[in-house]
């Protein structure tokens, strides 16, 4: 998998709404290990599409990889302009300093909002253009990952598309080996 859609829950989703919650550090230290995996099977892609949550955390740790993976890239495909625009001050400033690590940043949708059709175009976009989704969810939480989700496992049964899930239990499991270390 040379290319791969990085996607999860919006931040709100989990009950995270501060960026000082101890939980962002173990949902990133999960994420990277999952991308480390990857990494060691010929990774060179990680795609986002800006998303506050699982998302931007993801861009922050991919910058972080990049110090010991230099040929590892960002890319960022937000699904119309000015995504942020309706953000919290603190959020927009998250949100652009990843887009300020990234190395590719464009706009699916050349327009700002219009319709969640955009968000839907958006999802099936990234599917269709990498090698593999990989997709922090968990079965008994609907959310926003199911919208990704969806076009995923529709491309699964084409052709194999690999989804790679990062569970409720991969986070535990990361919040268990830390707590080991100390």
């Amino acid at each position: 998998m040379k290319v791969c859609v990085v996607t999860g829950y919006k931040a709100q989703e989990l009950g995270i709404f501060d960026q000082k919650h101890n939980g962002i550090q173990y949902i990133k230290k999960t994420v990277e290990k999952k991308l480390r995996q990857l990494l060691d099977e010929g990774l060179e892609w990680v795609l986002i599409s800006g998303q506050l949550g699982v998302e931007i955390w993801t861009g922050e740790v991919v910058a972080e990889l990049k110090k010991e993976f230099p040929q590892l890239r960002l890319g960022v495909m937000t699904p119309f302009l000015q995504q942020e625009k309706n953000w919290s001050e603190t959020n927009q400033e998250q949100y652009r300093y990843v887009l300020g690590l990234a190395d590719f940043v464009d706009s699916i949708s050349k327009r700002e909002y219009e319709s969640p059709a955009q968000l839907r175009i958006k999802n099936q976009y990234l599917i269709e253009k990498s090698d593999g989704l990989v997709i922090l969810y968990d079965e008994w939480k609907e959310g926003s990952p199911n919208y990704y989700l969806e076009p995923a496992l529709k491309r699964y049964d084409r052709d194999g598309y690999p989804i790679l899930y990062i569970t409720p239990d991969d986070i535990n499991s990361t919040i268990q080996e830390e707590m080991e270390e100390f």
